[in-house]
């Protein structure tokens, strides 16, 4: 069950009882966070039921992941430039709240963004376009139009992700998240973690977020598919509405099916999980070798020590 995530410069590494963030600074030398882990399911015990948990893991994931971002991010710049001045706001906030709540605060911000941009760009913008297309021809039968959004959806999806390939800093970033995939591969195999047998694995894995996501954009386009039969709505606001509170049970399925498809390998499982380790050609790409270290660092930080509490 571990797994991890590429930063700037750097990457993280969740297991079942510790996190690790491990940074490469422009000196070259490695910077490492670890931090003991406080499960929600813990404290919590029933939002770890299937179909509660996903949404929970979810929202979790997101927030480590953004402050690791944050984090990772202190270090890109280069060791010679002064530090910016904070501004009015953030002076404000830490003067207010403290350094920690004005940290928490942006994580927050961040991850509440970062959802909503996700939402709109993937959810309400292909309802917006196809209701658009559509007005000029009204009689389309609207199993055509739940057929448009969910292609939109898909198009949508994947020149956003070939976009971000072209970009030099996130192609970077992307090459740190083949260190991941590649790390992982080689501790799930009972290798020693070291360059050439990490250098050997695979780059794809199907575990990975992207494959998440679009299993997340599939599911949807099930389920408003299923939906839009019984309740026939051609109004743009509210067939937005309905995807948004459609959005929960979505990724509350989509990770039980991830879930059981990072448990197993059979013929099946290799079908489900074709589609996006296909789509990982444009978010994994081939690591150096300091980037492979980085990833060895990160896994080894947060290996339990009672053997197999780790497992899926």
């Amino acid at each position: 069950m571990i797994g991890g995530q590429a930063l700037i410069e750097g990457i993280m590494m969740l297991g079942p009882e510790k996190k690790a963030v491990v940074v490469r600074k422009p000196d070259g030398e490695l910077e490492q966070q670890v931090e003991e882990r406080v499960l929600i399911k813990d404290k919590h015990p029933a939002l770890a039921l299937p179909f509660l948990r996903g949404v929970v893991n979810f929202g979790s994931s997101m927030a480590n992941g953004v402050k690791a971002l944050m984090y990772s991010a202190q270090f890109a710049e280069e060791e010679e430039e002064a530090p910016e001045e904070p501004s009015r706001f953030e002076a404000w906030l830490e003067k207010h709240l403290g350094s920690e709540k004005a940290a928490s605060f942006f994580v927050t911000l961040a991850v509440g963004l970062g959802a909503a941009f996700s939402v709109l760009l993937f959810f309400v913008l292909p309802t917006f376009l196809t209701g658009g297309l559509l007005y000029f021809f009204p009689g389309f039968p609207l199993w055509g139009r739940n057929l448009i959004e969910g292609i939109l959806k898909v198009v949508i999806f994947v020149g956003y992700l070939m976009f971000c390939s072209r970009l030099k800093d996130i192609r970077r970033t992307f090459s740190y998240h083949g260190a991941e995939h590649k790390t992982i591969f080689c501790y799930e195999k009972g290798l020693p973690l070291t360059v050439e047998n990490v250098r050997a694995q695979p780059m794809h894995h199907p575990r990975c977020g992207t494959s998440f996501l679009f299993v997340v954009i599939f599911v949807s386009i099930l389920f408003s598919s299923v939906f839009f039969a019984f309740f026939q709505f051609t109004n743009v606001w509210l067939r937005t509405l309905v995807h948004l509170l459609l959005l929960p049970a979505v990724v509350s399925v989509t990770y039980e099916i991830n879930r059981y498809m990072g448990g197993h390998d059979n013929f099946l499982t290799r079908i489900c999980t074709a589609p996006g380790l296909w789509l990982q050609n444009w978010t994994t790409f081939e690591p150096d070798d300091s980037m492979i270290e980085v990833g060895i660092a990160a896994l080894k930080a947060v290996i339990p020590e009672e053997k197999g509490k780790d497992r899926w």
